[in-house]
């Protein structure tokens, strides 16, 4: 068995909680950590992050408007910096499944800087020389530093989620420029189509996530309203009139991010929705970079018995058993951290809704799933871009071999000999194994061929010119 840990005792409301000696945290964290043994997942960085940053700017504010003693205000300040820093990390222990609105995490952080302040002015751990809800909490509640946290948390990580975003975007443009010259089958209902140019299909990928990127900074603008000082339900209940406003100030300074007052604080204690559709312009984002990675999975299949228009950056072994095989396997990986998101995504929603009346006791769970969402879209996107988009190479000659094979180029044709002869013309190339053009031509200089609305036969160099000109068509459009 271990050595058994040193231990302190603390009292609090409900009476004596033994806390373990040297930690930060206190009698309320200590009794969550007992309650809560649910899934050993810890606070991530960026809620605890914005926590410290709110409880500095709070003795800050509470100082200038001379609500709390400055020897104490100054002491909260230093130690919420260390917190805002990551130097307590270790100490923020709540499992994310916890209390209802979030009380465990607000205390946590509360007791860690209350015991650090408290160590900072010459005292012992557990003596709060400053207090936790007196100084620490003052003119806060968890009702609204919560939301506020999760906010300011996501605003945190935002800028080095949308350079990635960036980077993929660029990474997809460049491929598309490199790839222009690639004439290839286009493909609908997955069956062959008319020509496109690999170019084109890689631009088109550039641009859907750069207009995502769009939505998320839309998105994002609704999470800079901050409703801090409406304290239990939105009337600002023994904070000061002046608090809210100095708080977002003082929030934008520390923090460097753009924020706005809440113009009805009622509604950001109670609506959860800015929260949502922020959560939902990531599930967008998601939801077209599972459409391009399947694709990529396409485009590379095989490559004996696939597509094979494009290859893959191998990255490492494919098999266990079959050598020499290599899979998709940062495609693979973007999928499953995007099913992921799409599922974190629908727990933020489904907790959203699960407010009553002034609160919404969901905000644990919103905030944690928000936190891994842009976790894992930052570290997936970096991986499949550096990893992957930025090896990709085209396979020119299978991109040709398939497009010449490609009995749907008798599209082109169809202002000369109908729908109806076109039909039955790609019926008989798929049926003998030739390609259109040459069937087509053999068919005219047979006279086998008439003109859908002139009473004549069609020229074999009407059918080369109307060939050529749906090649011609792949050299138009927008690539990047």
């Amino acid at each position: 068995m271990g050595e058994k840990r040193a231990m302190r005792t603390e009292r609090d409301s409900m009476g004596v909680v033994q806390v373990p000696s040297e930690a930060l945290y206190g009698a309320q964290t200590q009794r969550a950590v007992e309650n809560f043994a649910i899934s050993g997942i810890k606070p991530w960085r960026a809620f605890i992050w914005s926590m410290g940053l709110i409880k500095r700017a709070a003795s800050e504010v509470n100082s200038e408007l001379g609500l709390l003693d400055t020897e104490l205000a100054s002491a909260i300040s230093q130690a919420a910096q260390e917190v805002i820093e990551g130097k307590w990390d270790d100490q923020f222990v709540v499992d994310p499944f916890q209390a209802g609105a979030g009380t465990s995490h607000n205390m946590n952080t509360n007791e860690v800087i209350a015991n650090r302040a408290t160590q900072i002015l010459g005292g012992n751990l557990g003596e709060y020389r400053v207090h936790p809800n007196d100084h620490v909490n003052m003119a806060q509640s968890t009702n609204d530093t919560i939301p506020t946290a999760i906010r300011l948390g996501c605003l945190w990580r935002l800028e080095e989620l949308q350079a990635q975003t960036a980077r993929l975007v660029e990474a997809l443009s460049q491929k598309a420029e490199e790839f222009d010259d690639v004439v290839k089958s286009g493909r609908t209902h997955l069956q062959d189509a008319v020509p496109i140019r690999l170019g084109q299909e890689f631009g088109a990928y550039a641009v859907a996530v750069a207009r995502d990127a769009e939505r998320i900074e839309r998105a994002a603008g609704g999470l800079r309203r901050l409703g801090i000082g409406g304290t239990a339900v939105g009337t600002g209940l023994n904070a000061h009139p002046e608090y809210h406003a100095r708080m977002v100030r003082r929030l934008a300074e520390l923090s460097g991010i753009e924020l706005h007052a809440s113009d009805n604080l009622f509604e950001s204690m109670q609506s959860m929705a800015d929260m949502a559709d922020f959560s939902a312009s990531l599930r967008t984002l998601a939801i077209t970079l599972t459409r391009i990675a399947n694709d990529i999975r396409l485009l590379s299949s095989g490559p004996a018995t696939g597509l094979d228009e494009i290859r893959l950056p191998a990255v490492q072994p494919g098999s266990s058993i079959m050598p020499g095989k290599v899979n998709p396997v940062l495609a693979e990986m973007l999928n499953m951290a995007m099913v992921h998101v799409i599922g974190c995504d629908a727990a933020v929603a489904m907790a959203a809704q699960a407010g009553q009346l002034e609160l919404n006791v969901m905000m644990p769970v919103i905030a944690h799933n928000l936190f891994e969402m842009m976790q894992v879209m930052i570290g997936s996107i970096r991986a499949f871009t550096e990893k992957c988009v930025r090896g990709i190479t085209a396979n020119p000659s299978k991109a040709q071999g398939w497009l010449e094979g490609n009995t749907v180029l008798v599209t082109a044709l169809n202002p000369l000999i109908g729908y109806t002869q076109g039909a039955a013309l790609a019926k008989q190339a798929s049926e003998e194994g030739k390609n259109i053009r040459e069937l087509a031509l053999e068919k005219a200089n047979a006279g086998e061929l008439r003109h859908q609305d002139e009473d004549r036969n069609v020229s074999s160099k009407e059918i080369e010119a109307a060939l050529d000109d749906l090649r011609g068509l792949t050299e138009g459009g927008i690539v990047g």
